[in-house]
Order: structure tokens, then C-alpha cells, then sequence
């Protein structure tokens, strides 16, 4: 049993195949009582030694509705103290190892470091120090709360990366040499923090999720009314304080699910129907100042090493699972395109252009497009002065009809294809030789600086395409699919 200081105390973790790890220690306090809705403030010191061997508490958060139970397992954890994070390193005794923090995603409301899929095992095992982090989630993390600072997920975050600059060096890590990787919402938040320019790290993995989403703070109003009314409460801090998180769960559960289902603008607001997500981080004028790709074109983020990429067919998730690529008809793809504030031309053209698919096809491509590969291509170029490389993954699942979908590189990049998280997306037999590439990959770049390929460069656009087959460098993969996104 391996015994470190940290700033606040004590832990002691557990050892097993060359690999301490320490879990669930606290970076903040619980998120409750008086400091619940406020900004991270730091936990309470201990004495003696605190017991770091299991999974911290979870933040509050809905279950994933079927059949996402099943694709995309969702632990939870009892408690309160969920403002904590894991740590696993080779040797606690170490200096100057090269450190990698993962922000997990979860479209802001899901998710947590307890998931088996995010076990940084491997990457301790290949001689990088890992951590995963928690945070506030949904209505906690947030909502606009008047009475409340915004963004109080965020803030966790950047509070997390703080703590693991102030205690890393005390697991064999070295604080100038950190990674910040994440997916979906955690990709969204990595570029959201490159944008920051918070010198907290210095190399950044954005996967399938860049710089676009951002939401006004009118919009993020109108959802904090839309639930407060439905709980029959004042739509401010101390009305939702008055309700225990698990009242309050449901009701935003509901709402998600109809903002992603219609993405209205006139009754959600532009900002948020163009996400599709009811909660995400606010434009606030303070932690969160600028949209994070306008940012990043200007400049901001520019010492920051960056790998970013996306998954051929990321919305075949959303589709897929429930039925409702089979339902949809031309009519319907329309009028999710308007809503998604997308002209109406660029679904014609895809429809000419993918004669041969079915109306759900051609809906999960114009918004894998959309959503996910015009974004990360746009913050690729913004940020192509500096050390910059982009990635696609194309390995499609036998599983159901998800193909290359969202969530399904994780496995590969974790190096734990045996969990039993990565069978849901990636069926019972994955190709462990592509695990073997990715894996490798990304800890080439938090090691060296370079994954292993030509940069991406606004004229050649050289782009891996893990398809775990040839895994080719590509220039301009679907080059005229993305030209489209260019005017828009």
C-alpha cells in the first residue's frame, strides 16, 4: 500500500500489476449546504491517513433512458462528496513523468471518473501518471441560477486542473508536462479550457467535441424557468436550493430529452437548439468570456500542443438504438435541420449526395458533420500556427446499425477493450491491434508532442484515419462534404 502527501492530507492507495492507484480523494468540498450552487471551495484538511481504494461518490445525475442503459453504463455512487478525482501512477516515488487528466463527458448531465471504461491502468502501466476528474453535473453544475456565479461545472474543473498542478509532483507527476484529454462534453470542455489560456496545461485531446457550443445567458434562462415551473418553484439559486437534487433530476431529465428531440429555437433560444443540449457552459463574461472556437481563432490557446478529432458516424448514436433513424421521413430530417439552425440547401445536397441512404442515414450524417466534424476541422485550422493534428475514427461496430458512432474510440484509446463498458458500442470482438495504435498514439503525444503523423495544415488537412485496417494518413478525407460547411 503506497502512501502520499497531498495538500489537504494524507492517502493511501492500493498497488496491483505495477500500478498505484488512488481513488476518490477529494479536490473540493462536498458541493452541499452552504456551498452548494458556489464556486469549488477547498475541501476540509485531515488527519492520519485517508483511505483511497475505491471510487469516490458520484455527481447527482438521471440514469441514461433505454437502450443507452445498456450501450453506455453510467455507475453511480452514493454521497456527497463527489468533487473528487483518481490517480494512477507507476511509481508514487517517481519525478517527472508526463501526466494525463481526463474530463469525461456526458452531455453535461451523465458521467463520472468511476467508469470502468476511463480506468487509467494502462496508461500508468505505459509509464504516464492518469487522472480522472468529477464535477458538478446538470441543473448543479450549469444552470443559470440567479444568486448563483455560472458555470459552476467549469469552475470545477479548472479548480481539479489547480490541484493537480499544486499535487501531482507527489505521484511521480511532473506539472509541466500535463495533458488534458476528453470526449463529447469533455472534449467540448478541453477546448472550452484551451481557450482560457489558464497555463494549467500544456497539451490538449479533444475527441468528438470542439469549440461551437456556447449559450447565452438568455437562453440558459429560459431553461431555468421551463424547469422551475414545472417544480413549481422561483426559477433562482435558493428556489432550486429549497429541493433535494434528486426532485430536481427528473423534471431536467424531461427537458433534455425535449430539447434534444425538437431543438426549437423560438421556444429554447438559438444557442441552446443549436446544441441540442439544455445545459452546457454559459457565456458569462467571467470564467467563460467568449465562444471558445471565436477565441481560439484570435489566437488564444496558442502555446497549447493540440490533437483533435471525431468518429466517421457520430450520430448514429442518437439514431440508431431507439428506432428513430428508421421513422424518419425527408419531411422530418427538414424540419431537425431548421432546427438545428442549418440552411435548408445543405440537406438537399446530402440527399443527392447519398442517394442510396435512408432519410435517418443522411439526418446522422449532416449532424455528425454539423456538429462534430466542421467544428473540430475549423479549431484544427484556427490553431494550425501552432503544434496541431487531427484524427478519424472509422472502425465500424457490429453492433446493431451504430457504425463508426460517438463514444465508440474510447475503448481503443483507454487500451481497455476487455471492460465490460466497451462491449455495449464495440461488440465482443474489437480489434485489439487498433486499441494497440490509439492507445499508443495518445501517449506519444502527452510524452513527446507528436502522435506519430504529419500535422494538420490548413492546405494539406492531413488527417489519421484509424479504420483498423490500413490506419492511413488522409488529405481531406470527404473533402467536399466538408467544403460545405465552410459558408455556414
Amino acid at each position: 500500500m503506497d502512501t502520499v502527501q497531498t495538500t489537504y492530507g494524507r492517502v493511501r492507495g492500493s498497488r496491483a500489476g505495477g500500478v498505484s492507484a488512488f481513488l476518490g480523494i477529494p479536490y473540493a468540498a462536498p458541493p452541499v449546504g452552504v456551498n452548494r450552487f458556489q464556486a469549488p471551495r477547498p475541501p476540509q484538511p485531515w488527519d492520519g491517513v485517508r483511505e483511497t481504494v475505491a471510487f469516490g461518490p458520484t455527481a447527482p445525475k438521471p440514469g441514461y433512458p433505454k437502450p443507452y442503459d445498456a450501450l453506455l453504463p453510467d455507475p453511480v455512487v452514493p454521497g456527497e462528496d463527489c468533487l473528487n478525482l483518481n490517480v494512477w501512477t507507476p511509481d508514487p516515488g517517481a519525478a517527472g513523468l508526463p501526466v494525463m487528466v481526463w474530463i469525461h463527458g456526458g452531455a453535461f448531465r451523465n458521467g463520472s471518473g468511476a467508469v470502468t471504461i476511463y480506468d487509467g491502468t494502462n496508461f500508468a502501466r505505459d509509464g504516464v501518471v492518469c487522472v480522472s476528474i468529477n464535477y458538478r453535473l446538470g441543473v448543479e453544475g450549469f444552470a443559470n441560477l440567479p444568486g448563483a456565479p455560472l458555470n459552476r461545472g467549469l469552475r470545477d474543473q479548472i479548480f481539479a486542473l489547480e490541484w493537480v498542478r499544486d499535487n501531482i509532483a507527489a505521484f511521480g507527476g511532473d506539472p509541466g508536462q500535463i495533458t488534458v484529454f476528453g470526449e463529447s462534453a469533455g472534449a467540448m470542455s478541453v477546448t472550452t479550457l484551451l481557450s482560457l489560456d489558464l497555463g494549467l496545461f500544456h497539451r490538449a485531446i479533444a475527441q468528438s467535441g470542439a469549440g461551437s457550443i456556447a449559450q447565452s445567458p438568455e437562453d440558459a434562462m429560459l431553461i431555468t424557468k421551463e424547469m422551475a415551473t414545472r417544480l413549481g418553484i422561483e426559477p433562482t439559486a435558493e428556489g432550486f436550493a429549497a429541493l433535494d437534487p434528486a426532485d430536481i433530476i427528473p423534471v431536467q431529465a424531461a427537458v433534455a430529452a425535449e430539447v434534444s428531440a425538437l431543438p426549437d429555437p423560438n421556444r429554447w433560444g438559438r444557442t441552446t437548439a443549436a446544441a441540442a443540449m439544455s445545459l452546457m457552459p454559459v457565456l458569462d463574461g467571467d470564467v467563460y468570456p467568449r465562444r471558445a472556437e471565436d477565441a481560439i481563432a484570435d489566437g488564444a490557446g496558442r502555446d497549447v500542443d493540440l490533437l483533435i478529432g471525431y468518429t466517421s458516424e457520430e450520430f448514429r448514436l442518437f439514431l440508431m438504438p431507439t428506432g428513430l433513424a428508421a421513422a424518419l421521413t425527408p419531411e422530418l430530417v427538414d424540419f431537425a435541420v431548421t432546427g438545428f439552425g442549418i440552411e435548408h440547401g445543405i440537406s438537399a445536397t446530402y440527399r443527392d449526395r447519398y442517394q442510396d441512404s435512408a432519410p435517418g442515414e443522411v439526418l446522422a450524417q449532416i449532424i455528425t458533420d454539423s456538429f462534430f466534424r466542421a467544428p473540430a476541422n475549423r479549431v484544427a485550422e484556427y490553431h494550425a500556427d501552432s503544434p496541431t493534428w487531427m484524427y478519424e475514427f472509422a472502425w465500424r461496430s457490429p453492433v446493431s446499425e451504430l457504425g463508426a458512432c460517438h463514444a465508440l474510440e474510447l475503448g481503443f484509446v483507454f487500451d481497455n477493450l476487455g471492460k465490460p463498458d466497451a462491449a455495449g458500442l464495440a461488440g465482443p470482438n474489437p480489434p485489439q491491434s487498433l486499441a494497440d495504435a490509439m492507445h499508443k498514439a495518445w501517449l506519444d503525444f502527452a510524452v513527446h508532442g507528436d502522435p506519430g503523423w504529419a500535422r494538420f495544415e490548413p492546405g494539406s488537412r492531413m488527417v489519421k484515419v484509424y479504420d483498423g485496417e490500413s490506419n492511413a494518413v488522409v488529405a481531406d478525407p470527404r473533402g467536399d462534404d466538408r467544403k460545405l460547411w465552410e459558408k455556414h
